[in-house]
């Protein structure tokens, strides 16, 4: 079955004075109808036990405009817009257990909101027209063809302005190839190294928010000892977020590089589910893994394997990739975290932890596809992800007393 493809061009947007007090309204508008909408949810569900529907909140819309009538100078989709991602809130918690929908914070880093409909793109003049807003000088470094859906503008907390077209190109997704053993690459990601590939090669960890550590402690300092509401203070809240934007731009030139690397090279590619959110609540380990951006790195390569016809096989967590025998098939029970290479007992070879794990994550990953008769590939009995620990092994696996 296919499917069309979707695809968002982000781009950076200079806006005038004029228009960015039009922006910031339109900001602020919207956030102030989603917070309005949330708390009217919320007290009809506590006081009458029923449920506003998107549609519901639209229709008090006109009412809250003759109420507050600086919303009548905003777009009413933007407006309408913002009641819809309420709704889409609302349907991942019940449908996804996402979390309860929060009120938004005009302190919030990103600030957004939506255009459904009615603005036009001139790639020639690099402008974009805005209903209620008007033309914005636009750098627009590449051009993209098909049916343009939302546009979203977002400001950050340095004050940049962008604009996020999502296009229909109107193509099918490619079919991808049969996945093979001499096409498919395993990854382990770590903190010592950012990936270990299951040939051997190993990727830096970059460390971004480790190395500027010193010189956001400094910038932050310099923040808390400024008067608040001082024009002094701003100029340092200023320079702190810089900061914090370079650490992000260069993590994300990292990941997408690496990413669109491993895609293009591979045919399919193995990696295994992990649970980030449960690891960070380690607080010797949290800031750590959350500089190395794991999370995001899997999101990379899910949607551009989609995009380019590859696959994306996952394994399961629980699975002890790097404490078996990539060889034999041994189980060493005795491994700990700080054992970083080990020789197996059964067969002699001596392993690296992480080269282990990744040539074993891909190993799992083929026996889920079923992938009978390929040379150094075995199915296990059981799915990858219904397997308690210590059960991938061979049935001639030597028992724990042993060695």
């Amino acid at each position: 079955m296919t499917f069309c493809m979707f695809q968002a061009y982000k781009y950076r947007m200079y806006p005038s004075e004029e228009q960015v007090a039009l922006l910031m309204k339109h900001i602020h508008a919207c956030r102030f109808v989603y917070n309005h909408s949330l708390e009217q949810k919320i007290r009809a569900y506590e006081q009458e036990g029923r449920n506003l529907s998107c549609f519901d909140l639209n229709n008090r819309l006109p009412a809250l405009k003759e109420e507050h009538p600086w919303l009548k100078e905003v777009n009413s989709q933007s407006l309408q817009s913002a009641n819809k991602n309420l709704d889409n809130a609302f349907t991942r918690f019940f449908r996804e257990k996402k979390g309860f929908p929060q009120f938004k914070s005009k302190k919030n880093p990103v600030q957004s909101f939506q255009i459904p409909q009615h603005y036009t793109v001139d790639f020639e003049r690099h402008r974009i027209k805005l209903p209620k807003i008007g033309e914005i000088k636009t750098v627009f470094h590449r051009v993209f063809t098909g049916k343009m859906k939302y546009a979203t503008v977002s400001v950050t907390s340095t004050g940049k302005w962008f604009v996020s077209i999502l296009v229909d190109d109107e193509k099918n997704e490619p079919e991808p190839a049969p996945v093979s053993l001499d096409t498919t690459l395993g990854i382990d990601v770590g903190l010592k190294d950012f990936a270990t590939l299951s040939t051997g090669e190993k990727i830096e960890n970059p460390r971004y928010l480790r190395n500027s550590l010193r010189r956001l402690k400094v910038l932050q300092r310099r923040v808390s000892r400024k008067v608040k509401g001082s024009k002094n203070r701003e100029k340092a809240i200023l320079k702190l977020a810089r900061c914090h934007e370079k650490i992000a731009n260069q993590r994300n030139d990292f990941l997408h590089k690496l990413s669109f690397r491993v895609v293009s090279e591979n045919q399919a590619i193995a990696v295994e589910s992990l649970n980030v959110a449960g690891m960070q609540k380690n607080h010797c380990l949290a800031q750590s893994i959350s500089d190395v951006s794991w999370s995001k790195f899997f999101t990379m390569l899910d949607y551009k394997c989609l995009k380019y016809g590859k696959t994306l096989l996952r394994i399961g967590r629980f699975d002890p990739s790097s404490k078996i025998c990539n060889r034999c098939g041994y189980l060493n029970r005795d491994l700990k975290l700080s054992h970083r290479e080990w020789v197996c007992p059964d067969c002699g070879t001596h392993h690296d932890r992480d080269i282990n794990a990744a040539i074993n994550i891909k190993t799992f990953a083929l026996q889920d596809q079923n992938l009978v008769g390929v040379a150094g590939v075995e199915r296990t009995v059981e799915p990858v992800d219904s397997l308690p620990r210590g059960r991938r092994m061979k049935q001639e696996a030597p028992p724990e007393s042993a060695g």
